[in-house]
């Protein structure tokens, strides 16, 4: 009785889906990086870089040392310190002692009424002596020396907005393996809709921008009641379908340390998806009917819990497979992902159970805690 409805389901949400990694993901998987003429570190703009650190002293005296010493010739660094209790301070005097670069912005009195870091990160902002703002997290490291000078070569003229790449360490463990594809995956998301012309947000740990869009957005006074968005409700209130620039470069690239428990991830995904629901109507129909398609073409195993005809399930799922596989392979060399190609498959059947495990967040959108 119902199995052509789910048949009819099925057709449909795999044909959207492969819509989705034919026309919008293929677009990053034959990306061609475009050359700039600017290649030595005397020949960019004066770049501030900004971190927010709460309780962060052990992330920076393993991280900062990579981003003060940049081969590059005109930046600063401004490390905000949002009421850290821990040693954060004085990791951070030591540092200036041999970089003199390195400017301090301490927030130390007890009560923290503000929500989120969004406070701390407007408070660096502000203090930036320079145009272009580069942002990272006191948890990361980039790939290379070479990070600043290549994230501030495509911000010129009308290009306003550079969108970097955050992947994560490699560890064992079907963890880890879920955490690089599912980084990935947001990636192509983000990536490819920005080329579609429909940019709708970046990650703050590798994101480039002009302070004016700051300034006239009136900082983030849109969403300042919200922990999260600091990056993508920031991108989308300023981003245009003209002057954004995706950045892919594996000396660009800025890792950070990975979640080890799924416990911890969970907690970190909610934080990160409690924006969902501000997005503006385009940007929540095209991820929302993405999602959507995704979980429907995993209708085809009803199919074959009702014995319908195995052969026509296998190829409904073949077809998509072997298109993904495809995209999600170019993709993977061009973002230096560890991950084989062999477990895409697994991966993307298992992204099913995100959908489902992270439903009432995307739902409701409730988070208050510092990210």
């Amino acid at each position: 009785m119902y199995t052509p409805v789910i048949l009819v389901l099925c057709i449909i949400a795999t044909t959207i889906n492969l819509g989705y990694w034919c026309f919008i993901f293929s677009k990053l998987a034959f990306y061609q990086p475009k050359l700039h003429t600017s290649t030595l570190s005397t020949d960019g703009l004066p770049v501030s870089v900004i971190i927010c650190a709460r309780n962060e002293s052990k992330n920076l005296q393993k991280n900062l040392d990579r981003i003060l010493n940049q081969n590059y010739h005109s930046f600063e660094v401004i490390v905000v310190n949002d009421h850290s209790t821990d040693d954060t301070a004085n990791v951070l005097l030591e540092f200036r002692k041999k970089n003199p670069y390195l400017r301090i912005i301490n927030f130390t009195n007890n009560k923290k009424s503000h929500v989120g870091k969004k406070f701390a990160l407007a408070k660096g902002i502000e203090a930036a002596q320079h145009e272009t703002l580069l942002l990272t997290d006191a948890d990361c490291h980039p790939a290379s020396l070479n990070w600043i000078q290549k994230m501030q070569q495509p911000i010129r003229e009308h290009i306003e907005i550079g969108l970097g790449y955050g992947p994560y360490e490699t560890t064992t463990g079907i963890l880890n393996k879920f955490i690089h594809y599912e980084t990935v995956y947001t990636a192509i998301q983000y990536l490819s809709f920005a080329l579609f012309k429909t940019p709708y947000m970046g990650v703050g740990r590798n994101l480039i921008y002009k302070k004016k869009l700051f300034h006239q957005a009136k900082g983030f006074d849109k969403h300042k009641h919200i922990a999260s968005g600091d990056d993508d409700l920031f991108i989308k209130d300023v981003a245009r379908k003209n002057n954004v620039s995706i950045i892919i470069d594996e000396d660009t690239f800025m890792y950070s340390e990975p979640k080890h428990t799924w416990k911890a991830y969970y907690r970190q995904k909610v934080r990160h998806l409690s924006t969902a629901t501000t997005y503006n109507g385009q940007h929540q129909l095209m991820l929302g009917l993405l999602s959507a398609s995704h979980f429907g073409h995993y209708l085809g195993i009803l199919l074959l819990i009702l014995k319908f005809s195995i052969i026509f399930a296998g190829v409904i799922y073949m077809v998509r497979i072997l298109i993904l596989v495809f995209v999600t392979s170019r993709i993977f060399k061009q973002l230096n992902t560890p991950l084989s190609i062999r477990w895409i498959p697994i991966l993307d059947a298992l992204y099913v159970l995100f959908y489902i495990i992270f439903l009432p967040s995307l739902i409701t959108g409730k988070n208050n805690q510092w990210t």
